[in-house]
């Protein structure tokens, strides 16, 4: 908890049981923490060297004042940030007019091997001030499907997120429940029928494009920086975003089928929606299934009811007729 403030386990833990007493001695520390007296004597070395703990008149310790103590660390730390983000600005700077005089040869930097093509698709995103756009297709070699750590830090931080999906994405195992998760933290998601390649694209500065390898052979990407190539990148983007099928968080939101605990008949279900939302974006029905995890004749016997309720007597026609009313 107090990691960011440069404080390990040890520090805080010796800390937290201070800041709950009038006062302890190294023995007390070493008892209610079960650590080493060695280990207790660095800590509060530490954190007396830190303002954070004090020595009492009879030989003791006691914390100093949360409120203070930890206040002015986190003043500093916010003035240190200042600093580095100042720092970025000027560094930017140079770097974008070293960059405007660079050969081309320069502009494109080849990555290969999974552990550096993973490294540098979480940095591209982590570069990003306001928007990452993405296309994911299959196989996921570096990075496996839901295992994007980066995509839930960054979008905290305020960076708007936009995906399209390669339709045959969805049909892999735990395709949907990362779909979900990603909504749910606010990325945009849309689906076509097929991408021609994968895609990472930092604002307008980076782009992460992988090159053709053998089935055996090692991954690897190209890294573009501003380049006519990554201009290229962005406008087809934007093309294929503008045509894809959105998915709504409000669609494949839970799980729980509640056609099953007496909902009303005459409306579609939460399993109904989210039935609907992954048929509509080209899924067959045995994936449906699959990755609802419902039998095939549940997903079938649920459109049959969609099809009475909406009054049509073809898919096209339901689907038509779902768009129109926001059932999906």
């Amino acid at each position: 908890m107090l990691g960011a403030l440069g404080l390990g386990p040890e520090h805080e833990a010796v800390y937290t049981v201070l800041a709950g007493r009038v006062q302890a001695d190294s023995a007390e520390l070493v008892d209610a923490l079960h650590l080493s007296a060695p280990a207790v004597e660095a800590a509060l070395s530490y954190l007396m060297a830190s303002g954070l703990v004090k020595s009492t008149p009879d030989g003791g310790f006691a914390a100093a004042p949360p409120a203070v103590a930890l206040g002015a660390l986190i003043s500093e730390q916010r003035a240190a940030l200042r600093s580095a983000e100042l720092a970025l600005v000027t560094l930017a700077e140079e770097h974008r007019k070293v960059m405007a005089g660079r050969s081309i040869s320069e502009l494109i930097e080849v990555v290969t091997g999974v552990e550096a093509v993973r490294h540098r698709f979480a940095q591209v995103q982590h570069a990003a001030r306001t928007e990452v756009r993405g296309f994911v297709t299959t196989p996921a070699v570096a990075v496996p499907i839901g295992a994007n750590s980066a995509e839930p830090q960054v979008v905290a931080q305020g960076v708007r997120y936009r995906v399209v999906v390669d339709r045959a994405v969805l049909a892999e195992p735990g395709a949907v429940a990362a779909t979900i998760e990603s909504l749910r933290t606010g990325v945009e998601v849309r689906v076509v029928e097929s991408l021609p390649i994968k895609l990472v694209l930092a604002d307008n500065e980076l782009g992460l494009v992988p090159l053709t390898v053998e089935p055996d052979g090692e991954p690897g990407v190209v890294l573009l920086h501003r380049t006519g190539l990554l201009a290229a990148m962005d406008a087809m983007f934007e093309l294929v975003w503008r045509y894809a099928h959105p998915i709504g968080v409000s669609a494949l939101g839970g799980l729980t089928d509640d056609a099953a605990t007496g909902a009303d008949e005459d409306a579609p279900t939460t399993l109904d929606r989210k039935i609907l939302a992954l048929l509509l974006a080209g899924l067959t029905d045995q994936v449906v299934a699959n990755q609802l995890g419902i039998s095939l004749r549940t997903v079938q016997r649920r459109l049959r009811h969609l099809m009475d309720l909406a009054g049509v007597k073809t898919r096209m026609e339901l689907g038509w007729y779902a768009a129109r009313h926001n059932w999906a």
